[in-house]
């Protein structure tokens, strides 16, 4: 499982990611599919515990990374990675659960994201 920190941050994979080559076709279907049933349930959870999410779509924070602005971790990577993330407020921190993509040949991604920043 795949875990990075800094200072204000924690990022978390829920679950395994695979590679997969051309003859994988029906094996990456049924892997997004079950990444999306997982993303869906966390969501339903959460919603439940801490009310309905926001929805940040992240397409702007990705630009501004292209044009050169720094933005601050762990948004800076989520925005490298997902179009979108759901966030609920939950004290201090925001919590986010986002599908990581990171490439046509690898399988989604169930993350998490705890932060004290805010989103830029």
């Amino acid at each position: 499982m795949t875990e990075r920190s800094g200072p204000g941050y924690h990022l978390v994979e829920l679950g395994e990611s695979h590679w997969y080559g051309d003859e994988d076709a029906a094996d990456r279907i049924a892997g997004a599919e079950q990444i999306s049933a997982e993303y869906g349930a966390l969501t339903q959870r959460l919603t439940e515990r801490w009310g309905e999410a926001q929805v940040f779509h992240l397409g702007s924070l990705l630009a501004r990374v292209v044009a050169g602005e720094e933005i601050p971790e762990p948004w800076g990577e989520m925005s490298g990675t997902t179009d979108h993330v759901h966030v609920w407020r939950a004290g201090e921190h925001w919590v986010a659960v986002y599908a990581a993509e990171w490439g046509a040949d690898h399988s989604p991604q169930l993350m998490a994201a705890v932060t004290v920043i805010d989103p830029p």
